[in-house]
């Protein structure tokens, strides 16, 4: 007779449970969070770890942040011998489990049954000012992480229960904002509370050794599931370098065979003297994701499924930098990782993968007082752009990058309420670029008028000077970057990566990111898509001679 803790059914029962509580949780968050980068752009995610700190189940939100939490939650256990139940821990820093940069805050909590460590629940969240020179925290001119803001190394923020009051303060007195990071910690920590709920609740259910053979079968199937799909990919060694807007070259070595999936990172320029570096967990999180868009493997990602993945990385690089490396803009390197690794591999998967797209988060952070009220306010916002053609289809357009996972652009209406702007225009960007059989998808071009005097602009674009990267013909997409059209006298400046551009009442911050890059000969475009572009106004009639030919 079969046990209860070896059923098939009821294992798959609680599996899926484990993944409703995270999704679950991310409601919470986002229901109770008071800032706008966490309930409207859902800049955040949660998760459920083993007892050991092994991904068990993801909820809603940005994939890499989900990959933040099982490297959390390992860095937690590793730093503390005594962990009791009701105890909280926070983290936000690079190097002691925050992996990303001081702006995105982790909160784990472990969960007991009948005083055995059996799970940890887990959130991140990006908040919108946790100090440091600049307001919003981000900064491409800071040379160390002591810079960027305050730096939270795994501690406890509840000591069974209770909350510890002196953390809690200088969170907020070290923040610009201290009203919306108070109520976004609490609304992380309601969060988690409820995970804990959850878990408990099918522990008690099916009993504790039941529940702890479900988690262990999890992530068994997700490495049995993983390794069928590496067996179906081709065998050997691929390597690509590819120059970077800022005038270095990642180089990147994938090497696929005998059940593992292998990412060289070792020969890569030294860590920059700026804030363009992401630790080597950051590194991780890209190669991951990478993998699970390479084997496209469908369902949610657990810590099983990375047994096969081994990244490899030299201490001091760009890649693996040193703890007091800064970290502000990490997502455009982590991200510039993610998409280096599919070009390299491209070439040789078919038609498995599309062209390159937009592939940036181009953080956009406008600063200032409130003309209304007075009070600070700092907009965090990433922003959408065009994806690369397939073999099959023309590219998305105006989608956050696949990167970014299940996100939201902010809402014109909560904009002007939240922020002292106004939005003047959202609308498509019709440059030229990404032309193909199928053609890359666009980008747009948002404007926000300025409100007041004394504001400011920081921005974090990459694929502003190399341009989406096309496959089997099709032609490169178009840059991101940012204009400011001043009002005194109309000039343009234009940006990529600045910090701290002065900005007056009525001037312009014009956003433009780009398209994805096409797919095949253009000349080799169906007509009647040609057609179609032309009338929904995406493409001008002599560009469309130029480049697809003869068009009625």
């Amino acid at each position: 007779m079969t046990s209860l803790a070896a059923d098939p059914i009821t294992l798959e029962i609680i599996q899926e449970a484990l993944q409703a509580t995270g999704d679950e949780m991310f409601a919470v968050l986002r229901k109770t969070a008071m800032s706008a980068i966490i309930y409207e752009v859902l800049d955040a995610g949660t998760g459920v770890t083993d007892r050991h700190g092994e991904l068990a189940s993801a909820g809603a939100g940005i994939p890499t942040f989900v990959g933040v939490l099982d490297k959390a939650v390992r860095r937690i256990i590793e730093l503390h011998a005594e962990i009791r139940p009701g105890d909280v821990f926070v983290t936000n820093d690079p190097f002691y489990g925050g992996v990303t940069h001081l702006n995105d805050v982790v909160l784990a909590l472990p969960v007991f049954a009948d005083g055995e460590l059996i799970a940890w629940t887990a959130t991140i969240a990006h908040f919108n000012d946790v100090g440091g020179m600049v307001p919003g925290s981000i900064s491409n001119e800071a040379s160390e992480i002591f810079q960027e803001g305050l730096r939270l190394p795994a501690v406890k923020l509840f000591d069974e229960g209770r909350a510890v009051e002196p953390v809690l303060e200088i969170m907020k007195v070290n923040s610009r904002l201290p009203d919306f990071l108070h109520g976004d910690l609490w609304a992380e920590v309601a969060a988690v509370r409820l995970g804990e709920r959850r878990v408990l609740e099918l522990a008690r259910k099916y009993g504790v050794d039941t529940f702890l053979t479900a988690v262990e079968e999890l992530l068994a199937h997700g490495e049995r599931v993983m390794r069928r799909a590496l067996a179906e990919l081709p065998e050997g060694r691929y390597e690509l370098a590819e120059p970077q807007d800022d005038g270095k070259t990642y180089r990147v070595a994938v090497e696929i065979g005998g059940g593992e999936f292998v990412v060289d990172l070792r020969d890569n320029p030294e860590q920059d003297r700026g804030s363009a570096n992401v630790s080597r967990d950051g590194a991780v999180i890209a190669a991951q994701m990478a993998l699970m868009t390479i084997t496209q493997i469908s369902g949610s990602a657990s810590s099983g499924h990375f047994v096969p993945l081994r990244v490899l990385t030299r201490p001091g690089t760009v890649f693996d930098p040193a703890p007091e490396a800064a970290c502000s803009i990490y997502s455009e390197v982590r991200i510039r990782l993610f998409d280096v690794i599919l070009r390299c591999l491209a070439p040789h998967l078919g038609d498995r993968l599309p062209a390159g797209g937009f592939t940036s988060v181009c953080g956009t952070f406008i600063s200032g007082r409130h003309p209304d009220t007075g009070r600070h306010f700092t907009i965090v916002e990433p922003q959408v752009g065009g994806w690369g053609a397939s073999a099959r289809r023309d590219g998305n357009s105006a989608m956050f990058s696949p990167f970014h996972g299940d996100t939201f652009n902010c809402p014109a209406e909560i904009a002007e309420a939240r922020y002292g702007l106004f939005v003047d225009r959202l609308a498509l960007n019709l440059a030229d670029g990404g032309e193909g059989r199928f053609r890359g998808g666009k980008g747009i071009v948002l404007e926000y008028r300025v409100r007041a005097n004394g504001c400011s602009l920081t921005c974090a674009y990459t694929r502003s000077a190399n341009l989406p990267w096309s496959l089997a013909g099709g032609a490169e997409g178009s840059a991101n970057f940012v204009e400011v059209v001043r009002a005194r006298d109309g000039a343009r400046e234009r940006y990529a990566v600045a910090s701290m551009i002065p900005l007056a009442e009525g001037d312009v911050v014009r956003i433009n990111t780009g398209s994805g890059a096409g797919y095949g000969d253009p000349r080799e475009r169906p007509r009647e898509l040609v057609v179609a572009d032309l009338r929904d106004g995406l493409l001008a009639e002599r560009h469309a001679r130029d480049v697809y030919g003869p068009v009625v």
